[in-house]
């Protein structure tokens, strides 16, 4: 009787043991779920805002970006929350159209900078050896020399503008997505169904476009998002030296270069608030950026 009244409190600590575990397990799942949410509404939160940054230069009034001299130097109000310029145009106006054309710009270098990556990452993965240092080479030929400097000087050939700035910001920011993107695919060649491919016959062409290029979805789409704010300061701080955009334009890096003319004047409000919405807008993607990057990767879905 003593030894089967052992083993029953035997099987009792047992099966409280795995109760417990159980309870651990679904604790630690509900935690991953809320960590996951958590990434999603902050990323939902970034987007959300930067959608209301386009929303709003769609909705501002052009009249408002007009020199109307009776209101000139005025400072934030109710009226003019960003105050005026020198020129009695309205800061927040001008400051709304400027963030929408820096997405603009932004927006078009990105995705040319994402489609040179992808294109010469898989010619560098799947091409052979050769084309491998080819491509290798280049990458380490634009990455040897600061995005900046290599920037206004095609900026400056192409005779500035938009089209100059696009070019340039397309041409500067693809090598460091292009060598995470030749990494991921010497990694897929070796699976198994890419092998299965390669004993059928299937060309390198066939089992890139339809094998490879798919799981690369994800990070090109994160790189796109990642590389829209390093275009946009670049586009910013280009224009700002007068390299970039034309004056006529109201850019960020002009409405910023114009008001250091002012500034030892007491006209705070003209570089200030323009400043920090560009930064406001930098910060989104960059948050937006991480948090995809947690979401569509598996290996990170736990962090």
């Amino acid at each position: 009787m003593k030894k089967s009244g052992g083993l029953g409190f035997g099987f009792g600590l047992r099966l409280r043991a795995r109760r417990s575990s159980m309870l651990a397990g679904g604790a630690g799942g509900a935690g991953l779920l809320h960590g996951r949410q958590r990434a999603l509404l902050s990323a939902a939160a970034a987007a959300g805002l930067l959608l209301l940054f386009a929303l709003g230069a769609q909705l501002t009034d052009s009249g408002q970006l007009t020199s109307r001299l009776e209101l000139r130097n005025l400072a934030p109000s109710l009226s003019h929350p960003f105050g005026t310029d020198w020129l009695g145009r309205d800061m927040l106006a001008r400051t709304l159209k400027g963030l929408a054309l820096s997405l603009k710009v932004g927006l078009a270098a990105g995705s040319i900078s994402v489609v040179i990556a992808a294109l010469l990452g898989l010619i560098a993965a799947t091409m052979g050896r050769t084309a491998d240092r080819i491509v290798t080479w280049l990458i380490d030929l634009f990455l040897s020399v600061p995005h900046l400097v290599t920037l206004i000087l095609i900026a400056f050939v192409l005779g500035g503008g938009a089209k100059g700035v696009i070019v340039g910001v397309a041409l500067t920011h693809w090598p460091s997505l292009s060598r995470l993107i030749r990494t991921e695919v010497l990694q897929l060649r070796s699976a198994e169904f890419v092998q299965i491919s390669k004993h059928l016959g299937r060309s390198r062409w066939w089992i890139a476009s339809r094998h490879i290029l798919p799981h690369l979805v994800p990070q090109l789409l994160v790189g796109l998002v990642l590389i829209i704010p390093h275009a946009i300061l670049h586009e910013a701080a280009v224009t700002f030296v007068g390299m970039g955009l034309s004056p006529h334009e109201p850019a960020i890096g002009i409405i910023l270069s114009e008001s250091m003319r002012y500034l030892s004047t007491g006209m705070w409000w003209l570089a200030l608030f323009p400043g920090l919405c560009l930064l406001l807008v930098v910060r989104c993607f960059d948050r937006l950026g991480d948090h995809l990057r947690l979401l569509v990767d598996p290996k990170r879905a736990h962090e």
